[in-house]
């Protein structure tokens, strides 16, 4: 159904309005209404990212009611294996959450159709064998080193091993959703059911006698991770059967391991990099502790809201253009995402330099120390934010071998900043490691991008005329 907000305001504001509010009418009846890929990208990062600040709401409710259920240390030892989970669960996937957003694309428009009835189902077979095979190893390494954890570790740990294969599947699922550019399917199950469902399981277990601590918070985490991934399953079955005509399944398991891997270690890398901060202040810190930098993590996951939102619209898009050699139209969509990501990001952070203390202290009077933690990670996101989605470029592209390599070093980078200033600095030296390394990130995206494609990738060009260099490669899928 076409909505018309230009016939809205021309039918029911009085004239004085009407003539200013024509031209915004204008804008939004084009991002809602054409057709072509400009616009269709940008309804689906609206859409996305709509759903990511409901989610964001929702997922903060849901912290702020476990710290103030369980307490600061019980609220930490849950929030080290819950990221743990989710962490291990999207580095079974292999890289193929993200690797589907170039086969799907590709096959639909070559029209290899049995290649790609292959990596739908293939895809969800090899993140639940993985991700499986990965729990059987941590629930036996559990076992034979669980002298040498904290006791109030072991049982949540285990708990996290059952969630490992379908935290698996729904990255897949949210990769596959997706790559069809259902939006929907790809975001509300894991960003807004998920969290839903953690916080109605959790009350529920309160409210029937459960001890409010992590092996109940994890008990939670479980049914809500089974039963939403088995119903985004499901559905996407039933869209894929009518998107996709029955028949014969090809397979390319070495090329799309050839794409996938070095992906992985981009991904696996630039996840392990936004986390490995909470997992090395778990491992140098108490519990309380670790719940204090949690909630500022979390407080600024606002700021990331936008640049998954553009990241989620832009990467089927990013394919395309460069599948075609049309680089003039990769040029100013690039520029489009740089816009679209870094100016909301900073309004956002500017918002939580304004409210953050009082966010924090939602969660108990001992988070407002997370507070001073805002700036010194901000700066960090800020810089991320002025490229764009740049290393989803270079995956579509073809360049994940060199992206991988700029994220293998950001990661050492990282985990060594980390290791030398939390014992010296606490939680301030975790935050000042972690906003390090994405600035060292973004320095080397930036010229990866100049080098390899020939584009500027900075909101310091992103104004003016383009001017596009040589691309040192042309060809589509090399690399």
């Amino acid at each position: 159904m076409r909505i018309s907000i230009v016939t809205v305001v021309e039918r029911w504001l009085p004239a004085p309005l009407r003539s200013h509010a024509l031209p915004i009418a204008r804008i939004a009846d084009s991002i809602l209404n054409d057709a072509d890929d400009r616009a269709v990208s940008r309804r689906i990062a609206m859409f996305s990212f709509i759903v990511r600040v409901l989610s964001g709401v929702i997922a903060y409710l849901t912290q702020v009611l476990l710290a103030r259920w369980m307490g600061d240390f019980q609220y930490g030892v849950l929030v080290v294996v819950w990221v743990g989970a989710v962490l291990v669960g999207g580095l079974a996937c292999l890289g193929f959450q993200t690797a589907i957003l170039r086969f799907i694309p590709e096959y639909l428009q070559r029209g290899e159709v049995a290649l790609l009835r292959g990596v739908v189902i293939g895809s969800r077979v090899q993140g639940f064998i993985a991700a499986t095979l990965l729990a059987i190893i941590g629930g036996t390494g559990l076992y034979f080193f669980r002298d040498r954890l904290e006791s109030y570790y072991l049982i949540p740990l285990y708990l996290g091993a059952v969630t490992l294969p379908m935290m698996a599947i729904a990255e897949l699922q949210d990769g596959l959703s997706r790559a069809f550019n259902w939006a929907d399917l790809g975001l509300w199950p894991t960003y807004v059911v998920r969290p839903l469902l953690v916080l109605v399981f959790m009350w529920v277990a309160v409210h029937l006698g459960a001890v409010p601590d992590a092996v109940t918070g994890m008990g939670a985490v479980i049914a809500a991770t089974y039963l939403t991934s088995v119903g985004q399953l499901l559905m996407l079955a039933r869209r894929v059967r009518r998107a996709v005509p029955p028949g014969p399944r090809d397979y390319a398991p070495s090329r799309w391991m050839s794409i996938a891997f070095p992906i992985f270690i981009v991904e696996g890398l630039f996840n392990l990099l936004t986390n490995v901060d909470i997992m090395l202040v778990g491992h140098y810190a108490a519990p309380d502790q670790v719940a204090i930098y949690y909630a500022t993590a979390k407080t600024l996951v606002l700021l990331h809201f936008v640049y998954y939102a553009v990241k989620a619209g832009s990467a089927q898009r990013f394919s395309q253009y460069y599948a075609n050699g049309d680089r003039t139209q990769l040029a100013v969509f690039l520029r489009d995402t740089i816009h679209w990501t870094f100016w909301p990001t900073l309004g956002l952070a500017v918002f939580l330099f304004v409210f953050g203390r009082p966010l924090l202290l939602f969660f108990g009077p001992s988070f407002g120390a997370g507070y001073p933690l805002l700036f010194i990670l901000s700066a960090g996101i800020l810089v991320r934010a002025s490229i764009g989605p740049a290393e989803i470029l270079l995956a579509m592209a073809g360049q994940q071998r060199i992206a991988a390599v700029v994220y293998v070093g950001t990661f050492v980078v990282n985990v060594a900043l980390n290791i030398y200033l939390i014992p010296r600095y606490g939680l301030s030296g975790a935050a000042f490691a972690v906003s390090t390394s994405l600035i060292v990130e973004t320095i080397a995206l930036y010229t990866l991008i100049a080098t390899r494609l020939g584009l500027r990738c900075s909101i310091l060009t992103a104004f003016g005329p383009l001017r596009l260099r040589p691309a040192r490669v042309e060809a589509p899928g090399h690399g």
